[in-house]
């Protein structure tokens, strides 16, 4: 599982009120990741991804784009080591 990874992400810009999260986890999900996302009280929105290097890149590319009524100024990116501790990928609230 060496290409396997963890991002952990905070993503910053006009991105709660507009689906973000959903979109989140729309694109985790066709990229077959697990892990979760939701809403910061400052405004962001966080998440935690696990799975293959090149889904990883490519959901990644899909956060910075956003649904269409989002605006992303701004991705805070760390990548750790995959930890298998997740079966899906859900939205916390």
């Amino acid at each position: 599982m060496a290409d396997y990874l963890r991002a952990h992400g905070y993503v910053t810009g006009r991105v709660q009120g507009v689906s973000f999260r959903f979109f989140t986890q729309d694109s985790a999900v066709k990229h077959e990741l697990t892990g979760w996302v939701r809403n910061l009280p400052d405004g962001r929105v966080e998440f935690m991804a696990e799975g293959q290097r090149g889904m990883l890149d490519s959901f990644i590319k899909d956060i910075n784009r956003g649904p269409v009524a989002a605006r992303v100024t701004n991705l805070e990116l760390t990548w750790d080591k995959f930890t298998g501790e997740f079966n899906n990928f859900r939205i916390r609230f």
